[in-house]
């Protein structure tokens, strides 16, 4: 029987590519989307879910498993962007990019949990960031959002060893995707102090973006680790020297560290 596979923002970008190449290697996929009415020609099943409300994303799972049966792999993929200067990112958009990329994901995995309990098996892969591993300039929400998944996924994997469900993250680099429209953008402030550097940085952000590896690289990845005998906590895809630079965090004093960073992003 094939494995039943429910990812989160299922409808474009690295979570279209990934359901895409699943469906096509023989699983059987659902994705979700907060409308996915707009999606009618998805080559998946798109299930209506907005990770940021509760009700929504039971409803979401129930409709799964009323219609497979049980989920073996829950990608935990809808996610969104964030920019801006730490001191000029409005308290609210922080919350909501909290909602989305952090209490989403968790309150998903709570929607899973009893069946996968009960199936005695499960698989949940969360797609984080390298910018999760440190802290970006202009990017300082983004990154807290992902590296705070990354933690507690660490937490969840020893909580879940006793059930037979495993958990992991994979945490990309730059990719060739519409993320950079979604994004909320803390806007450019005329005579802020921050006005120069944040306009450079945010076209700098989105050249990275633009010059991106292709989506098809990060579903590869999550097909060999929904196959692999043993699931390792951390996976990372993407550029070498995005991936490298997790190393030399560890190896650089702090301040060495910080100085290559800015650096990259020209400040």
């Amino acid at each position: 029987m094939s494995k039943i596979i429910l990812i989160t923002g299922g409808s474009s970008g690295i979570g279209k590519s990934i359901g895409e190449y699943l469906q096509d290697k023989g699983f059987c996929v659902y994705g979700t989307s907060r409308n996915p009415d707009r999606y009618s020609n998805s080559n998946i099943p798109l299930i209506k879910m907005d990770v940021t409300n509760s009700e929504s994303i039971g409803q979401g799972v129930t409709r799964v498993l009323e219609k497979a049966g049980r989920i073996d792999v829950l990608i935990n993929n809808a996610g969104a962007g964030i920019t801006g200067p730490m001191e000029e990112i409005p308290e609210d958009a922080m919350k909501h990019n909290f909602d989305t990329n952090f209490f989403g994901p968790i309150n998903v995995i709570k929607a899973v949990l009893p069946a996968m309990r009960q199936q005695k098996t499960g698989l949940i892969i969360n797609i984080t960031s390298i910018a999760g591993y440190m802290g970006l300039p202009f990017r300082g929400i983004y990154s807290a959002s992902k590296g705070a998944l990354e933690i507690v996924t660490e937490a969840f994997s020893m909580e879940l060893k006793p059930f037979n469900i495993a958990i992991t993250n994979v945490a990309p680099g730059d990719f060739a995707t519409n993320i950079a429209s979604g994004r909320y953008h803390a806007p450019v402030i005329n005579n802020s102090p921050y006005e120069e550097v944040y306009g450079n940085s945010l076209k700098l952000m989105d050249d990275h973006v633009d010059s991106g590896k292709d989506p098809l690289i990060m579903a590869k990845a999550i097909h060999e680790i929904i196959n692999s005998k043993k699931v390792k906590i951390h996976y990372k895809v993407g550029e070498f020297m995005q991936k490298f630079s997790i190393v030399l965090k560890r190896l650089l004093p702090d301040t060495w560290y910080e100085k290559l960073l800015m650096n990259h992003y020209k400040l």
